[in-house]
């Protein structure tokens, strides 16, 4: 009988692994394609590209204007990330830490607009934003981008509080800390993990967040990857490698972006210093 399970349990974790390696040659075989033609001056019929360019970027570039989508890219992403940490850690600290009546009310609210797909409540959100007068501006994206991650960070961080012994935060108040010198000097540090975990997953989220981003963007406030949604599906004839050198570009501007947020934040360590600090 204990022959027969470990039999099953080895041909279950090779399935997994089978399963694991066919989706990342996947991946990797569809971006390789990607990249190659991005490069390529002619690929038809062949296991390789004709020549190899670098016109297809520069054009892409100067047609798409991506320098200027770039620079919206990181306002829109930058204010989110710091609007949805300002906004949503106080918010979880004060559900954490307060009863009063509706609160589990509120808290299925706030779950909606993760729970609820993002083009159910964008075009309504982008009428409002219209009617007020923000729509299609960089400020109306960011605006509309906020709306699933401050619920997204407040829904990470309440776990974090709750962790905190309410004792620390009294003994700070015997020490004379007022409620802003608690909240910065003592309560940050602690929830440092948490915050810098939520705050990676907003960044992450936003820079792909597409549906609020279209519905609310004007000419001038248009991110990467809207600006690729109309490179692909605009009226007129674009050729395939210059579409693919912009998409080149939005990986690589994503991946940046990640790899910089995780040189300052480890998951690892997050998950270790989360567990630590429950354990005290």
């Amino acid at each position: 009988m204990g022959h027969d399970k470990t039999i099953s349990e080895r041909l279950w974790a090779a399935a997994i692994w089978l399963a694991v390696i066919v989706f990342i040659v996947n991946f990797m075989a569809m971006a390789a394609t990607v990249v190659v033609n991005s490069f390529g001056t002619r690929w038809l019929g062949s296991w390789l590209p004709a020549g190899y360019t670098i016109r297809w970027y520069l054009s892409a570039w100067d047609e798409f204007q991506l320098g200027d989508v770039l620079i919206t890219t990181f306002e829109v992403v930058g204010a989110v990330v710091l609007l949805s940490g300002l906004f949503g850690v106080p918010a979880a600290y004060a559900l954490a830490r307060r009863n009063f009546p509706g609160k589990q009310l509120m808290i299925l609210l706030f779950l909606l607009p993760l729970m609820i797909p993002p083009i159910t409540f964008g075009i309504p959100l982008a009428t409002v934003l219209y009617q007020f007068g923000a729509g299609g501006t960089i400020w109306g994206v960011i605006i509309a981008n906020l709306v699933p991650t401050v619920p997204f960070v407040i829904l990470v961080m309440i776990p974090f509080v709750e962790q905190i012994d309410p004792r620390i935060e009294a003994a700070a108040r015997v020490f004379g800390a007022g409620t802003g010198r608690l909240f910065v000097h003592v309560l940050v540090p602690l929830l440092a993990p948490g915050i810098l975990a939520a705050l990676l997953l907003v960044l992450v989220r936003t820079i792909a967040m597409f549906e609020l981003t279209f519905f609310t963007a004007g000419p001038d406030s248009q991110t990467l990857v809207v600006a690729l949604y109309y490179a692909v599906y605009a009226a007129g004839v674009r050729a395939g490698q210059s579409i693919d050198a912009m998409a080149v570009i939005y990986m690589l501007t994503t991946l940046a972006w990640l790899l910089i947020a995780l040189r300052f934040v480890d998951p690892t360590q997050i998950v270790t210093r989360a567990k630590q600090e429950a354990a005290r």
